[in-house]
C-alpha cells in the first residue's frame, strides 16, 4: 500500500502518518519526491483496507492506494520517478550511460594499475574487479581475497575511478564495505536472502545481478529484500539467463531492459561479457544494450587476455575497448543520452 500526501504537507503532517501507521503494526519507507511525498507500507499485520480508510480521515492525505503487484519499494507505484544514484558525482540512472569496467578478477597489483588505467583514458567512471570469485570449480583462481581488495583501494587512490567488486557471503561484508564503492551481488547469490538482507542494511549501494533462471518478477522480489532493510540505493544488472542455447555461455536479455523500466524506477545496467561469454560477441551486444536504453554497462577487460587467470575468453583486449567507448559514445549522442 502507498500513501501519497498532499503537496502542502509538512514534515509534521508526515511523521503523524507514519507513527499511525506504525503503531498498526506496519512498517513505512519514505520516498520524498520534488512536489510530493509518498509512503510505502509494508507488512502482512492486520488488514490493510482497514488502515486505508483511516488514514483517508486525514487532511494531509490525498488518496492511498493498495498495491496488487508484488514490488512494494521498487515499484514505479512508490517511486514515479526513476532513481539516480550519485557517488561522488558520477551518477548511475542519470542521462548519460555510466560504464564499468575491469578485469574479472584482480591478480597482480601491475594487472589491476594498467587495466585502471586503460579503462579511465577511454572513459569509464568505474572499476570493476573481484577480490572473491564464485568459481564453478573449486580448483580454478578464488581471488587475492583482502589483498586484492586493497589493490583496487591503490588504483582507485592513482585513478580516481569508483570501485565495483563482488560481495559473496555475510562474513566478509564488513571487509569489502571498507573498501568498495558499491557491493556486486552475483547472480549465484541472487537469492541468497541472509545476503541480501545484510547488504540491506550497509551503507554502499548495491549492484544486483539477475540470476541464471531468474525471472524478472523473482529478480525484482530479491531487490526489495534489500530495499525493505533500507537500503535504497540498488543498481539491477542484467546479465543473462540459462537458455537452450549452447553458443553462447548465456543469452542476454535485452527486452529485460525496457521492461524493467516500465515496472520498476531502479537503473538497469548491462554485462555483455557474462551475457555472451565471447569477447568478439560483447562489442554488438554491448551496443545493442546502450540503444535499448541501458543506464550503464559492465565490461571485462584485461591487458592481456590471453594470461588472464579467470574469463579472458570474454574479456576485450584495451584497444577493443576503446573502439567500443567511441561507439557508446555516438549511439549516447544518437538518441539524446550524452550527458548528466
Amino acid at each position: 500500500m502507498i500513501v501519497v500526501m498532499k503537496s502542502n504537507s509538512s514534515k509534521d503532517d508526515v511523521n503523524k502518518i507514519c507513527n499511525i501507521i506504525k503503531d498498526e503494526g506496519y512498517e513505512t519507507h519514505l520516498s520524498e519526491g520534488v512536489e510530493k511525498t509518498i509512503i510505502g507500507v509494508v507488512g502482512a499485520n492486520g488488514k490493510k483496507e482497514n488502515l486505508k480508510s483511516q488514514l483517508l480521515t486525514y487532511k494531509s492525505v490525498e488518496k492511498v492506494v493498495i498495491i496488487v503487484e508484488p514490488f512494494k519499494l521498487t515499484g514505479r507505484d512508490f517511486k514515479p520517478d526513476k532513481t539516480v544514484i550519485d557517488i561522488d558525482g558520477v551518477k548511475i540512472g542519470g542521462k548519460k550511460p555510466v560504464i564499468m569496467a575491469g578485469p574479472c578478477a584482480v591478480e597482480s597489483e601491475e594487472q589491476i594499475l594498467e587495466t585502471a588505467r586503460i579503462v579511465k583514458e577511454a572513459g569509464a567512471e568505474i572499476l570493476r574487479g573481484g577480490a572473491f570469485k564464485p568459481r564453478t570449480s573449486p580448483y580454478s583462481f578464488q581471488g587475492l581475497g583482502e589483498e586484492g581488495l586493497k589493490l583496487l583501494a591503490k588504483a582507485r587512490e592513482e585513478t580516481g575511478l569508483k570501485i565495483v567488486t563482488e560481495l559473496m557471503d555475510i562474513q566478509h561484508l564488513d571487509v569489502v564495505e571498507e573498501y568498495t564503492d558499491i557491493f556486486q551481488i552475483g547472480a549465484r547469490n541472487m537469492q541468497n536472502y541472509p545476503l541480501l538482507s545484510a547488504v540491506g542494511k550497509a551503507s554502499k549501494p548495491v549492484m544486483l545481478k539477475r540470476g541464471m533462471s531468474a525471472t524478472i518478477k523473482e529478480w525484482l522480489l530479491a531487490a526489495e529484500y534489500i530495499m525493505s532493510e533500507g537500503n535504497k540505493e540498488v543498481i539491477l544488472c542484467e546479465r543473462g539467463i540459462r537458455t537452450f542455447g549452447e553458443r553462447t555461455r548465456n543469452t542476454l536479455d535485452l527486452s529485460s531492459i525496457p521492461l524493467v523500466q516500465q515496472i520498476s524506477h531502479l537503473p538497469v545496467i548491462v554485462d555483455p561479457s557474462h551475457g555472451t561469454g565471447k569477447w568478439d560477441l560483447v562489442i554488438p551486444m554491448a551496443r545493442a544494450g546502450i540503444a535499448a536504453g541501458a543506464d550503464g554497462l559492465i565490461i571485462e577487460v584485461h591487458p592481456n587476455p590471453g594470461e588472464a587467470l579467470s574469463d579472458g575468453q570474454q574479456s576485450l583486449k584495451p584497444e577493443n575497448f576503446k573502439m567500443l567507448m567511441e561507439e557508446i559514445d555516438l549511439i549516447s549522442r544518437a538518441i539524446n543520452r550524452e550527458d548528466n
